[in-house]
């Protein structure tokens, strides 16, 4: 219905903004036409145009949002929307089945069970007899079994798969074996667009509590700690992607097992590629946690370039955990290699930097910091920032762990000179060898004596 009715609105719009043009274009063109028009005549025309095309546009947003708010924004549709908006908010399954109970099963009178089909166990079902009964049960364990693709269904009442909509008695959504199944007898009501959304949501989900449910199940025992970083270290990249005229190397260093540090390279098209590093407030599981979760919700984002809703995103998903004082800092930069540019947001990390050649030497170009702490402050207006990009450049991000290393009377490593001069010189080399430099610093600077805290950095070269 959404989709029907904004495509009947565009022709009309589109009908309408032509005729109009066209008559009043005719009223001025003189009865008589000469061999040239007068300048006066065409600038009018050129006027109306413009104006036709302006009023177009208003009209179309108007009548877009009006279709939207009749449409997914009133009457039973209401009931999948506001599920969505409280699903975004839910990091456990027993958030999950609070919004069950509230939404689908008191506003929306529907039945509901969950069954994580791997294991075949019922993880949820509303307390009546339609989904506790064991006919309901065999009829679903028959018809959706393990080997059910993912994606969103509709069935009918005798509980089978259905691609007639208006004969449909319920809905079910399939995700990496997790099936949810609603019961409701009015389901063709629902407006139809509304099940794409409510199946990403769901996705995002299912992936967010499954991440957070591994991380606080291996982390039971101290024995366990090993393989609690074990599956933190797999939310990081495990290879560099082959990124065309973008080369990159990066360095990643643990103080113990489990680290706040985190960063992560995403290709957006051939041309675009978002990075990302940050570094989560305090150490051990609570970080781990956080770390986790940022690069969970990062990841699932569709629209990557929206630099400011990937954070406000970022932002939420901290919050929504409750754990106290926590936040991370975070830079995120998207680089063109096309337009030879770098769009980024700086949420408090260290100065980034970029290294660009010039006659006299490596310039230091410093990424300074525009938006405040995610997770802990109110994020306010973020603005994204952006500077050019020349062959050659180097991009130079890296956690506090690199710049605060001390040396044995205190002094830490990014007020010296002999930092500032391997920079300098690490920039003319490839990012690996670079990288290598830097390390080699490091353990040089600090005496070889135990670190004080994780040391992750990430360094791409621009052009090659």
């Amino acid at each position: 219905m959404y989709r029907t009715r904004k495509k009947l609105a565009l022709i009309t719009i589109n009908i309408c903004a032509v005729l109009l043009f066209l008559l009043v274009a005719l009223a001025l063109l003189p009865e008589k036409t000469s061999n040239n028009l007068s300048y006066v005549t065409l600038a009018l025309i050129s006027a109306i145009f413009v104006t036709v095309i302006f009023l177009f546009n208003k009209a179309r947003s108007y009548i877009y949002a009006k279709i939207k708010h009749d449409t997914l924004e009133t009457g039973e549709t209401v009931i999948i929307n506001q599920f969505i908006d409280k699903l975004r908010f839910c990091y456990t399954l027993e958030d999950f089945y609070s919004v069950i109970a509230d939404n689908l099963e008191k506003l929306g009178d529907c039945s509901v069970m969950l069954v994580d089909r791997t294991k075949n166990y019922i993880l949820y079902n509303s307390p009546n007899r339609l989904t506790t009964s064991e006919t309901t049960r065999t009829k679903l364990d028959q018809n959706f079994t393990d080997t059910w693709a993912d994606g969103h269904f509709f069935f009918d009442r005798h509980i089978g798969v259905t691609s007639n909509y208006k004969k449909s008695r319920g809905f079910f959504l399939c995700y990496n074996n997790f099936h949810l199944y609603v019961f409701c007898k009015y389901t063709r009501l629902f407006d139809i667009e509304i099940y794409g959304r409510l199946f990403e949501e769901y996705k995002r989900f299912v992936s967010r509590s499954k991440t957070i449910t591994t991380l606080s199940e291996i982390s039971a025992t101290t024995k366990e700690w090993e393989q609690l970083a074990e599956t933190q270290q797999s939310f990081l990249p495990q290879k560099i992607p082959n990124i065309p005229k973008l080369k990159i190397a990066t360095y990643f260093r643990p103080l113990v097992n489990v680290s706040g540090d985190y960063f992560s390279i995403l290709p957006i098209d051939q041309n675009k590629t978002l990075l990302m590093l940050g570094d989560v407030s305090g150490k051990g599981l609570p970080a781990a946690l956080i770390m986790g979760l940022v690069m969970n919700t990062v990841k699932i984002i569709e629209d990557k370039e929206d630099l400011v809703g990937v954070i406000n995103a970022v932002d939420k998903a901290i919050k929504g955990m409750h754990l106290q004082d926590k936040y991370t800092v975070l830079f995120l930069g998207i680089v063109d290699t096309e337009n030879m540019k770098i769009t980024y947001i700086n949420a408090s990390m260290s100065d980034p930097i970029i290294l660009s050649p010039s006659p006299n030497g490596y310039r230091m170009k410093p990424l300074t910091s525009n938006a405040s702490l995610i997770g802990i402050l109110e994020m306010g207006d973020i603005q994204v920032a952006e500077k050019r990009l020349f062959r050659g450049d180097t991009i130079l991000i890296a956690t506090d762990g690199v710049s605060e290393v001390m040396d044995e009377n205190g002094v830490e490593l990014g007020d010296t000179d002999i930092f500032k001069k391997t920079l300098i010189a690490g920039a003319a080399k490839t990012p690996q060898a670079f990288v290598d430099d830097i390390v080699d610093l490091i353990l040089k600077y600090n005496g070889d004596k135990k670190l004080h805290d994780d040391v992750t950095m990430m360094i791409a070269k621009v052009g090659y």
